[in-house]
């Protein structure tokens, strides 16, 4: 069974903004898919047993061998493709608790620090990464897991982004 029948018709992606504290952007050029041979932010799907958050700092630490802590969701990329598949990506904002970057090598080309300025001219920078960048500001909204909904519902896990 190939990946895309796994997942079915309704697809939960997660994307990271790792910003570093000299305001530099980390940035991968992916070996595959629709983004192949383009800077795009690291990204993966949400895997059975962990929340959107989790998979995020999975997915960079994978792809980059950067660790990092969540700042908060920035917003939602969503979209039908082929008038059949809903494909969703949650954009969080992440902190990285270092800058040494080991890439994942079967997936991913490059990964590295860039200022957003250089990435505005990178002609193989991805549409998305250059309308987040040209946003004037980006809000992260921070999460909490500080609620509970009842054991009626059974969570392992229950986070809030608002």
């Amino acid at each position: 069974m190939s990946s895309r029948e796994k997942r079915g018709k309704v697809w939960l992606a997660v994307s990271g903004l790792v910003i570093s504290k000299e305001g530099h952007w980390l940035v991968v050029k992916k070996r595959y898919g629709g983004l192949k041979g383009q800077w795009s932010l690291p990204a993966g799907f949400v895997d059975e047993g962990e929340t959107a958050d989790e998979a995020v700092i999975r997915e960079v630490m994978e792809e980059t061998g950067i660790q990092c802590t969540i700042k908060g969701l920035i917003g939602l990329r969503t979209g039908v493709i082929k008038g059949e598949i809903s494909d969703n990506l949650l954009l969080f904002q992440l902190e990285p608790l270092h800058e040494s970057i080991i890439h994942q090598e079967n997936e991913l080309y490059e990964a590295k620090f860039m200022l957003p300025e250089e990435l505005l001219r990178e002609k193989d920078a991805s549409i998305l990464l250059h309308y987040i960048i040209r946003q004037t500001k980006v809000n992260p909204i921070p999460g909490t897991d500080e609620l509970n909904p009842g054991d009626r519902f059974g969570y392992t896990a229950y986070k809030v982004f608002l």
